[in-house]
């Protein structure tokens, strides 16, 4: 047979910080920090993630990493690929299409110089000839 016995608890025995029954609060006065400066815990952000490790689960952490290492796989292949894109199109453009828009601006002066130099002439044509009947063509007749 087994005899069960009671212990108690040394931490349960202990008084407790904080004032008494005949102790009084000084309300109005300023609080002392500094006895909350010592409970900080002395542990980095980094420590407190990583001690959280140990509520998931193991195969959740594989999967979650897993994840995330293809997404950055992922994202890093694309990134490059699209750099790589944008170098070939931007070159492309600087190489190809500067010299086409060049030569097209050349060709439309070349044409406008062309339009004025027939209009030019045309007017030192009419200019020029002889207008049959002696009146220009359009005007009237005097009265």
């Amino acid at each position: 047979m087994v005899k069960l016995e009671e212990v108690v608890d040394e931490e349960f025995l202990r008084e407790q910080e904080g004032p008494h029954d005949e102790d009084d609060w000084d309300t109005d006065s300023e609080s002392d920090t500094s006895s909350i400066a010592d409970l900080t815990p002395d542990e980095t952000l980094y420590e407190r993630v990583a001690a959280l490790q140990d509520i998931i689960p193991a195969h959740t952490r594989r999967s979650i990493a897993s994840t995330y290492n293809t997404a950055t796989s992922y994202l890093k292949s694309g990134l490059s690929l699209g750099g790589k894109t944008l170098w070939v199109v931007s070159t492309s453009a600087l190489l190809l299409g500067v010299p086409w828009a060049l030569a097209y601006s050349e060709e439309q002066m070349i044409i406008e110089q062309e339009k004025m130099e027939l209009a030019n002439q045309r007017a030192q044509n009419e200019f020029m000839a002889p207008s049959a009947g002696g009146q220009p063509q359009g005007a009237k007749p005097a009265l």
